[in-house]
Formats: structure tokens, C-alpha cells, sequence
């Protein structure tokens, strides 16, 4: 992978981790309730499931590659047309409150197991790892590298992201999403760059 493709992997990478969604109010929610340091227990079950996303289309994007080039660059567009649609979708979504309760102190197992099943039950993960993964492999070069840095990317950027953004600021974003005007800004922030690192996808490749 160039340096170039890496960094906007890094960057795309990023902005999803900053996206709001199941796996961020997971991560708020166990801060609050047991503590910022125990709070690393539930996002690594997130990653957990993120990995296992990535390897069901890793293999299918892979059996892809060795049966039809054309179709796999097909589905590239159609992916970054898809991350396009995420982006208008978001921005145009009717504001809804997310709830972030205080928890009692749970065991790490506990919270890894939460983490898991947030992210390893939400299907939608799966379609989206579908577009947006093709975004940064090259059919020419060999896949299992490639995967390998995607992933080892996309891991620790989420872990960054969730472990020193979200689980750290868990109660200033609490109030912010908890609030109908708050999350209509967030929404139309993201969705707005989604649909820009869609058409950005679409052209760097």
C-alpha cells in the first residue's frame, strides 16, 4: 500500500471511528458507569468484531479479484457511491437522541462480551465494510498484505478514537447527543464528509 493510499485509509479511517454510532455510546456509557481505564475492556471486544468483519469481506472481496477484475472495480464504485448516499442520508436524518445511562461497575468480561455483541450483531457493518474496503486494495498486488495493514489501520485507529476521544469526553458528548439540536449538527457535519471521502475514494484509487 502507498503512503498516500495509507493516509487517506488513516484519514477515512478516522472519520468513521468519530461517526457516532452503537459502538461510541457503548464505549461513553462504560466510561461513565466503570471508569475511563476499564472502559478499554468493552472497545477491544468492539475490535474483536470489527476484525471479523473484516475478514468475512476480505474473503469474499478476494474471491472477486480472482474471478472478475472488471467486477471488482464495478463494486469499488459502487461502494464509494454507497459511502455518497451514507453522507446524504446522514445529513438529512431527523435528529434522535441517543441515551447514555449510567451503568454500575461491571467485570471486564462483562464489558468485552457487551462490546462484541454491539458491533458483531449490527449486519449493517458487514455492507459497509463491503464498500468501503475495496477502496484501498489493489488487485495487482498481493491481497493478504494489504488486508493485513487495513485492518491493523483501521484497529488501531478505532481504538484511538474510542479510548481517548469517546470514552474520555464520555460526559460533555453525553449531553451533546443527548440533545435532539446537538445530534442534528453532528449528523450533518459527518454526513457531510462522508460524502466528501466518497468522491475523494472514487478519484484517489
Amino acid at each position: 500500500m502507498s503512503w498516500s493510499l495509507w493516509f487517506t485509509l488513516v484519514a477515512a479511517g478516522t472519520l468513521i471511528s468519530f461517526t457516532p454510532g452503537a459502538g461510541a455510546i457503548n464505549t461513553m456509557a462504560n466510561s461513565l458507569g466503570s471508569g475511563w481505564t476499564r472502559s478499554i475492556w468493552g472497545i477491544l471486544g468492539q475490535q474483536v468484531a470489527l476484525l471479523a468483519h473484516i475478514v468475512v469481506v476480505a474473503a469474499g472481496v478476494g474471491l472477486l479479484v480472482a474471478g472478475s477484475p472488471l467486477l471488482f472495480n464495478v463494486i469499488r464504485y459502487a461502494g464509494a457511491a454507497y459511502l455518497v448516499f451514507l453522507g446524504v442520508r446522514q445529513y438529512r436524518s431527523r435528529a434522535a437522541a441517543a441515551k447514555v445511562g449510567e451503568l454500575r461497575r461491571e467485570s471486564a468480561g462483562s464489558m468485552f462480551r457487551r462490546g462484541l455483541l454491539v458491533n458483531l450483531t449490527n449486519p449493517k457493518a458487514v455492507v459497509f465494510f463491503l464498500a468501503f474496503t475495496p477502496q484501498f486494495v489493489r488487485p495487482e498486488q498481493p491481497l493478504l498484505t494489504q488486508y493485513a495493514v487495513l485492518a491493523a489501520t483501521i484497529v488501531a485507529v478505532d481504538v484511538v478514537v474510542m479510548w481517548f476521544f469517546f470514552a474520555a469526553a464520555a460526559r460533555g458528548l453525553g449531553r451533546l447527543t443527548q440533545r435532539e439540536s446537538g445530534q442534528r449538527t453532528l449528523n450533518r457535519v459527518f454526513g457531510g464528509l462522508f460524502v466528501g471521502v466518497g468522491v475523494l475514494l472514487a478519484a484517489v484509487h
